[in-house]
């Protein structure tokens, strides 16, 4: 169940809501608008008069509602009218004008408008006109000449909506913690589909301002980005000049009066406020940190492998840090990916952008090596054209989502888990079909029986828990290729089966076949070390005690 609360302000406020209630609705969507409830119980309904003119009795009942407030005169408050529609999910059973009311007398009690016993309380209707919703219109003055008591109204009505959905048994919604991104209200929709568009301006210039912050290293390269994807923008400056926030409008998106339509930062999402845009890009050590030189998928896979490690054991605010590091790759993704892939990578960022904040505030100073070598790949996409990069990428990002549902799960981040586990949806399909291609033409080079045997006998001694299962996969030929290239590169196979063990526990990898193909395959494209460096990596690892694999994650699966 779905109640948002909207304010109208102005002489007419009261009137036009009541006129658009009654009325037939934008495209006749307004099936028998009556009243089902009303501050006193005896209100006139527009609905119910088949003797009076609808008009009439429109503007009696905006009048009665609208006493209190004229009574003040010039002192009313700005804002005059209270609307809150209450929608049903559509697998709810429909509910009838009896049960409607009680919730609405409930909605009005929990926001402060109507408390149950206050017989000064404000004047407020709940009109019904289909059988998913109602929509609850009150007056912003008690009848006593007060104002009410509706302090974080949106949020105790949230709460009073989740326990009718457990008193109806209702579809159960999952609670928020106030920082989702704002919703398209139904004006923008129905903007959106009299055009012809598929998606409303907030939610593309939503999209377009992300990727430019994923994507910029600073402020100059931000807006320029903006301006490249066809985003107007419009500062707001102060008296000294400075900008202290911006505007973001859609070429083409006007109003009635023809102007551009422009939304604030903080209006498309919380995070995307101009002082918030300018932490996600500001450098926050003393020296800048740019990335080694090297392969920028290989880095960056590295680095969404760590996130689940800074998920267990960083702390909570690093810990949201790297979340929204992985928001920034994900939101980047779809720009470098196949045509095939994008449609479920552009999914896949859309709802994670839900699990990328909380009332926890983020460090992003551990993230700038996965952020900065997103950026090389953005910059320069065709590296690794058979899909292997991006392969090995979507890998560690499987686990690192799977482990960020969990972290939001432990700290009762209901809406954040959710957008986690929907993403891990589109991830997996989208590294299917990536990854399918790449390990089929790596099996094709499988090397020979008896290289084989002696990777399989490295593999029963350094990871004898995982081996069966590992040389029943599928992707064993896949890994055996990786392994023999490394050795034809000059590396010592075992060795670098050792590494690629030693980088984290396969034990919640899905395939740790797969797993370990994408680590050697990084591992194998590196400079093989020289003999004495080899020796001295031998002689350590023989004075070190032997240490099992975490056990920490084993219940988490992708």
């Amino acid at each position: 169940m779905i109640p948002k609360i909207i304010l109208g302000k102005g002489p007419e406020a009261t009137r036009r809501t009541i006129g658009y209630l009654f009325s037939k609705g934008r495209a006749n969507e307004h099936i028998d608008p009556h009243l089902v409830a009303s501050w006193n119980n005896f209100a006139p309904d527009p609905g119910r008069s088949p003797h009076r003119d609808p008009r009439e009795v429109e503007a009696q009942l905006a009048a009665q509602l609208d006493q209190p407030v004229k009574m003040l005169g010039d002192k009313a408050p700005k804002h005059t009218l209270w609307h809150c529609p209450v929608r049903a999910a559509p697998e709810d059973p429909i509910l009838t004008d009896t049960q409607w009311a009680t919730i609405a007398r409930r909605i009005v009690a929990a926001a402060g408008i109507a408390p149950e016993g206050d017989t000064e309380a404000c004047r407020w209707v709940a009109v019904r006109h289909a059988d998913d919703h109602i929509h609850i219109a009150a007056t912003l003055v008690r009848q006593d000449g007060r104002r009410p008591q509706r302090d974080y109204d949106q949020r105790a009505v949230q709460r009073e909506a989740r326990q009718i959905e457990v008193d109806y048994g209702l579809r159960r919604l999952k609670p928020g913690d106030g920082t989702a991104a704002k919703r398209p209200t139904s004006k923008e929709h129905f903007k959106a589909k009299r055009l012809g568009h598929d998606t409303t301006s907030r939610d593309v210039l939503r999209l377009r301002v992300r990727r430019a912050v994923a994507a910029a290293a600073d402020e100059a390269e931000f807006f320029a980005l903006l301006e490249a994807t066809g985003v107007n923008v419009r500062l707001k400056r102060g008296p000294s000049g400075d900008a202290l926030g911006c505007n973001f409008a859609l070429p083409g998106d006007t109003n009635d009066q023809g102007e551009p339509v422009f939304y604030s930062g903080s209006a498309l999402a919380p995070d995307l406020s101009l002082p918030q845009i300018r932490r996600r890009l500001a450098t926050t050590s003393p020296e800048p940190v740019t990335a080694r030189p090297g392969n920028p998928w290989h880095q960056a896979t590295a680095a969404t492998e760590r996130i689940p490690h800074h998920l267990t054991h960083g702390d909570d605010h690093t810990a949201q840090g790297q979340l929204v590091a992985l928001g920034a790759a994900l939101d980047l993704l779809p720009v470098t990916a196949p045509a095939a892939l994008k449609a479920e990578l552009e999914q896949a960022a859309a709802v994670f952008e839900r699990a990328t904040r909380s009332r926890i505030a983020a460090d992003l100073d551990s993230t700038r090596v996965l952020r900065r070598s997103v950026q090389a790949i953005w910059k320069d996409p065709a590296r690794h054209e058979d899909g292997a990069g991006l392969a090995m990428l979507l890998d560690v990002a499987l686990t690192a989502v799977a482990y960020a549902m969990h972290w939001h799960r432990v700290r009762q981040h209901a809406q954040q888990e959710a957008a986690a586990e929907q993403a891990l949806v589109h991830l997996q399909v989208a590294y299917a079909q990536v990854a399918g291609p790449v390990l089929t033409g790596l099996a094709r080079r499988s090397p020979g029986l008896q290289t084989k045997r002696r990777f399989a006998h490295h593999l029963q001694e350094a990871v004898p828990e995982h081996a069966e299962r590992i040389l029943a996969d599928p992707a064993w030929d896949a890994l055996a290729t990786v392994l023999a290239e490394a050795e034809a590169a000059g590396h010592n196979a075992a060795t670098v089966l050792d590494q690629a063990l030693g980088q984290r526990t396969l034990d919640d990898a899905h395939s740790p076949a797969r797993a370990l193909t994408w680590r050697i395959r990084r591992l194998g494209e590196r400079h093989a070390p020289s003999p004495r460096a080899e020796a001295a990596r031998a002689r350590r690892a023989a004075e070190r005690p032997a240490v099992l694999p975490s056990q920490e994650a084993r219940t988490m699966r992708r």
